[in-house]
């Protein structure tokens, strides 16, 4: 069998969770099965992996119709495989034309939904018209959808309700298990500034509406005083958002101390040093399909404390490896708190509660650890996504 995976993000150009999905799972499909891979922009050189540049014609066009233009380019190489399989609505395009151009069935992994991230058309303006577009044409045409949770698949049937629900399975995210472990590397906690000996929360996360980020900022002042709050943070989606992040770690910076803000990317190393080092992660999301940032804290043998959305109280399991704090949410598509304040209350109080208690934190993350192992490894996420493509070949 042989499957060309088609994503927007591969080596070295991999910045958030479905590019993450994307190596992995091609790591662990390559071991069983023949894997092309067909990425967008200048990649690591590996056998059997193809980068696309944007196109020189496009080069003063909107960033929706650059990716088209990639995906142009890719559709037609796609000759010769048995499946077509594309992860984010930036390959979607290239997914759904290899699947008329070649008669070949075509698989798409959701990661996240346009309809529910309206805030990208701060980032994108008309564009996000056009990726809207192009993500509901491939997701009502394809022949497999595969949700990385449950909370994901019922949100694909409430977004496109035209789909068919037998052809959306569920497959999770996972994590690798050897490479993400618990360090205990007290230099490197003191070069970024972080005090191994006070209690800590640790925040990792793009700097985007969905991840909550400024509600997590105006829980912080009610944290006790005590506490350090490390957030690994950057990548921001607009200017906007960056403006209102900065001055509200400024602001939180004025009133309290330990408040330790790193905006490069960290490699794996040092963030598992300082994953490990947290009394308690966390993830305020207010969008969230699954969250492989939590498995990678769980991973470490860290409790998190994640916002009730999505796929989170799929991972975290509420009172074991962690705490589910509460969210009502407007029904709009922004994932806006219905009650902010309660929302950003709940969320301090309920970070207070764990890192007020490390000896039931440790506890917890231990249990996390276990979990991942039992339920998030790679090898047992390629084989239920094998499983997908057997279908629809036999």
């Amino acid at each position: 069998m042989r499957v060309d995976v088609i994503t927007k993000e591969y080596p070295p150009n991999v910045y958030g969770g479905a590019g993450v999905h994307v190596v992995e799972l091609v790591k662990a499909l390559r071991q069983r099965i023949d894997v092309r891979v067909r990425a967008f922009g200048e990649i690591d050189a590996e056998d059997g992996s193809t980068g696309y540049p944007d196109l020189a014609e496009l080069a003063a066009s909107n960033g929706a119709l650059k990716t088209l233009g990639v995906d142009v380019s890719m559709a037609q190489d796609v000759a010769g495989a048995d499946i077509v399989h594309s992860h984010t609505w930036y390959a979607n395009a290239a997914g759904q034309l290899a699947q008329m151009l070649h008669d070949v069935p075509h698989v798409l992994t959701a990661h996240s939904l346009e309809p529910l991230r309206p805030w990208k058309a701060e980032q994108l303006g008309g564009g996000y018209r056009v990726s809207s577009w192009i993500e509901r044409q491939a997701y009502e045409t394809a022949d497999a959808v595969i949700a990385v949770s449950d909370g994901m698949r019922r949100d694909i049937l409430r977004s496109y309700p035209g789909i068919d629900e037998s052809k959306v399975s569920v497959v999770y995210n996972g994590i690798d298990l050897d490479g993400w472990q618990r360090v205990d590397d007290t230099q490197v906690l003191r070069d970024l500034g972080i005090d191994p000996d006070r209690p800590t929360v640790v925040f990792v996360g793009r700097i985007t509406r969905q991840k909550g980020l400024p509600y997590l900022l105006r829980a912080a002042k009610l944290l006790p005083a005590d506490v350090q709050l490390v957030l690994c943070a950057g990548a921001p989606d607009t200017p906007e958002i960056m403006a209102e992040v900065s001055g509200l770690v400024r602001d939180l910076q004025e009133e309290r101390t330990g408040v330790v803000w790193i905006e490069r990317v960290l490699p794996r190393h040092e963030l598992s040093a300082v994953l490990s080092a947290a009394t308690t992660f966390v993830c305020p999301s207010i969008y969230e399909p699954l969250g492989i940032v939590n498995l990678e804290a769980m991973a470490c043998g860290v409790p998190v404390v994640g916002s009730d959305t999505g796929g989170i109280p799929e991972v975290v399991a509420d009172g074991l490896t962690g705490r589910i704090v509460p969210l009502e949410q407007v029904q709009d598509g922004t994932g806006t708190p219905i009650d902010p304040d309660r929302f950003v209350r709940d969320l301090a109080a309920t970070l207070t509660e764990v890192v007020s208690d490390p000896g039931l934190a440790r506890l917890m993350g231990r249990a996390g650890r276990l979990r991942a192992e039992e339920e998030f490894s790679w090898e047992r996420i390629a084989d239920r996504t094998l499983q997908v493509y057997d279908g629809l070949l036999n």
